[in-house]
């Protein structure tokens, strides 16, 4: 009862300070939550502004040209938008803007850190380094500021848990052993790794734990794996998404040629995800 107590307060406190939450399950207040993430997406607008309006500069090899031109551009216009739709929709009081709120900080972060360990040193290495850890750290209290508990009593039984949660396990394996199969072949074949595939390396080997643990936690129907649930499925399909529109911007952008077939690998490696995440959302938008 001192719980559910203490939600109210919370709550009503919120509402008070001016960030209002309506019935948003929440433990603490979400101030300082909406001013970083507003600073990260006038970072994330500057950076990629700026590698595109001075791309010889900022990326001086054809290899960063083609990796990062179009990244800018998937990052103002699926980067940007997903964080602020979510934070308009939190601060309405949609629970399902609350919970996708860290999954679109967590896209961000995945991003940036590709940036911040393939770019070589130069003035946009401090936006990159910034925007890594200013999304780290707002990722972290938006998920501790969340009520768990609350959050599962309103999905539970009206999401797919263990389906969703088997999906982010799985495919977050398949993107550890992929990382570890990469490391071992350059070992063995005495072979370097190229700076920006060791950049999206390091990424994908970060995303792939946070996937495995939050695919454990929903699977098992723990508090905490309802709250990440939402966020990393909303986050895997939109890399998803920006992966293929990367793809298809690349020709057009740089000298790298048209590969239809990555477009069509991508996009059935996509479904495993779209179809699980619809299914989720469809529950969340119901409770």
């Amino acid at each position: 009862m001192s719980k559910k107590m203490n939600s109210v307060d919370v709550e009503k406190k919120t509402a008070d300070d001016g960030f209002p939450s309506n019935s948003l399950p929440l433990r603490h207040n979400l101030k300082l939550a909406y001013l970083f993430s507003l600073l990260i997406t006038l970072l994330t607008a500057g950076a990629s502004i700026a590698g595109l309006l001075y791309s010889n500069y900022i990326y001086p090899t054809v290899e960063l040209q083609q990796t990062f031109l179009p990244n800018d551009i998937v990052n103002l216009f699926i980067g940007l938008p997903i964080l602020l739709v979510s934070m308009w929709l939190a601060w309405r009081g949609k629970l399902i803007g609350l919970l996708f709120w860290p999954g679109a900080l967590f896209y961000g972060l995945y991003n940036y850190i590709v940036y911040l360990f393939a770019m070589p040193f130069n003035v946009m290495f401090l936006f990159y380094l910034v925007i890594v850890t200013l999304s780290i750290y707002t990722t972290i209290g938006l998920v501790a500021s969340i009520d768990g508990v609350a959050v599962k009593q309103r999905l539970n039984g009206r999401v797919p848990e263990r389906a969703a949660g088997a999906v982010l396990a799985v495919l977050g394996s398949l993107f550890a052993l992929r990382v570890i199969a990469e490391m071992v072949g350059s070992l063995s074949n005495q072979t370097p790794i190229g700076r920006t595939e060791l950049a999206l390396l390091v990424a994908d080997f970060i995303i792939s734990a946070a996937f495995i643990v939050g695919g454990v936690l929903l699977w098992r129907t723990q508090a905490l794996g309802y709250v990440c649930g939402t966020g990393l499925l909303f986050q895997l399909s939109m890399l998803f998404i920006g992966l293929i529109i990367i793809l298809l911007l690349q020709p057009f952008l740089t000298d790298a040629p048209f590969a239809p077939v990555d477009v069509i690998v991508v996009f059935a490696m996509g479904l495993i995800c779209f179809i699980p995440f619809a299914l989720f959302l469809r529950g969340v938008i119901k409770s």
